[in-house]
């Protein structure tokens, strides 16, 4: 492990991606302190403070805190994350997208296009509703607002809407030149900056007391540890588990050179889509409940009430919305027909299934099954510590969905640095005889030879 530190230093490009990030990682926690003008920083922290457990708390999770200290980038990446599932899914529906689609990187440049002006769009309407929010805030006793009004809606308006369109930047200038998924990367620090004061505030509520409450304490600190360990491992264990398809390749001559047919596998990830599933379903239940509990209306809000966290229908309705979305991007990034036309193209064939339709439906049936059994996982992962959320007052930042999004971003970073070091002949960090990490992208099978 420390030699595969010491290589990482050794490959210049390499390094300068991972310095990027970092800067660019450093630059977004320093936007979290900037507090939008007119807004009193401590009674916004006090608001949130008693609202553990709730929509505010997630909401505040999934911005890395910058909810709690009413920041410029207290809509986080969230709105963008919205508008990439709005966009791609209006893919499916409208012949002109899912034409830019197919024309390449250009067509891809100009649905990136369509996707900043909707996160522009979706900014506007998300701080609207926020500053009337704060400014109900204020009307209930808390000063949170300074001077209400038309003049400060539009600078909150315009603050958080701009400090939207920078993190978006920041999430670019990431998946571009540096290393991992920038929306992906920039949840990722969130969730992780807040673990250590979340873990101190469960802590300081367990410890208080007496002896007998002290006891309850410690035995439902011990339960959270283990429900954290085992957790991590179930993520890590599924998140490298994979199908494989036995491939055979028929002997060929190139010249006068007889080259004999060759054993291969094709390997299908049970979890194609990664952390995508879990990260659109919080999405889009995030945005009504962000609508209907901050425009001050009680029939929006009524009617949100079931989109509570601990609610079991917004469980039930999560789960749903995860189940879809792992069957739906699985089928934008993996296209079996294509899988099927390389292998015929390179000679290649599955033992038994005839090449061309027939294989493209068998490994659409198999890829079919395993992406159930992969839904099924995200979905108990996310669901199982939200009861603890609910019934012991576990923080956010260690319920499933959480603690998926950490473990599954950090295996996809450590995956992309290791391909690095391997290309560049340097040891893995699993050294030369242990097992490679496979991230997101190993359950696309390259293509065949």
């Amino acid at each position: 492990m420390a030699n595969s530190f010491q290589n990482i230093g050794k490959i210049p490009e390499l390094r300068k991606r991972i310095l990027f990030t970092l800067a660019m990682l450093a630059v977004y926690r320093v936007g979290i302190f900037i507090t939008v003008p007119g807004v009193n920083r401590v009674e916004m922290s006090n608001v949130i403070s008693k609202s553990t457990g709730s929509f505010l708390g997630m909401f505040n999770m999934f911005s890395g805190n910058a909810l709690e200290n009413l920041s410029i980038f207290a809509l986080g990446i969230m709105p963008y994350v919205s508008a990439s599932i709005v966009v791609q899914l209006l893919t499916v529906v409208i012949p002109k997208l899912d034409q830019l689609n197919k024309e390449g990187e250009q067509g891809r440049r100009k649905i990136n296009q369509i996707t900043r002006y909707g996160t522009i769009g979706l900014a506007l309407v998300q701080g609207f509703f926020i500053a009337q929010y704060l400014e109900s805030l204020s009307s209930r006793g808390s000063e949170v607002v300074v001077d209400p009004g038309w003049g400060f809606r539009m600078v909150t308006v315009i603050s958080l809407t701009t400090g939207t369109a920078f993190i978006m930047w920041l999430g670019e200038q990431i998946t571009e030149r540096g290393i991992g998924n920038g929306t992906s990367m920039i949840i990722f620090a969130g969730i992780v900056a807040g673990m250590p004061d979340a873990l101190f505030q469960y802590l300081s509520r367990q410890g208080g007391g007496g002896a007998s409450e002290a006891g309850s304490g410690n035995f439902s600190t011990l339960l959270l540890v283990v429900l954290v360990i085992g957790t991590v491992a179930a993520i890590c264990y599924f998140e490298r588990a994979h199908r494989k398809i036995p491939v055979q390749y028929a002997k060929r001559q190139v010249g006068r050179k007889m080259y004999q047919g060759a054993q291969s596998h094709l390997p299908l990830k049970i979890n194609v889509a990664g952390v995508i599933p879990p990260i659109f379903a919080s999405s889009i239940l995030m945005f009504p409940t962000q609508i209907a509990n901050m425009s001050g209306s009680v029939l929006l809000q009524d009617m949100a009430s079931v989109l509570n966290p601990t609610d079991w229908r917004y469980n039930l309705i999560f789960t749903v919305m995860v189940i879809f979305f792992a069957y739906f991007y699985t089928s934008v990034v993996f296209n079996p027909v294509q899988v099927a036309d390389n292998l015929k193209k390179g000679g290649g064939f599955i033992p038994g299934i005839r090449p061309g339709k027939n294989t493209a439906q068998y490994i659409e049936k198999v890829l079919t099954r395993i992406t159930f059994a992969g839904a099924l996982y995200l979905s108990i992962v996310c669901m199982v510590p939200s009861l603890l959320i609910k019934y012991m007052s576990v923080p956010f930042q260690f319920g499933g969905t959480g603690l998926l999004i950490v473990v599954g971003v950090a295996l996809d970073t450590v995956q992309q640095i290791e391909s690095h070091l391997i290309t560049r002949n340097y040891e893995g960090f699993t050294g030369p005889k242990g097992p490679r990490i496979r991230g997101r992208a190993a359950g696309r099978p390259a293509p065949a030879r």
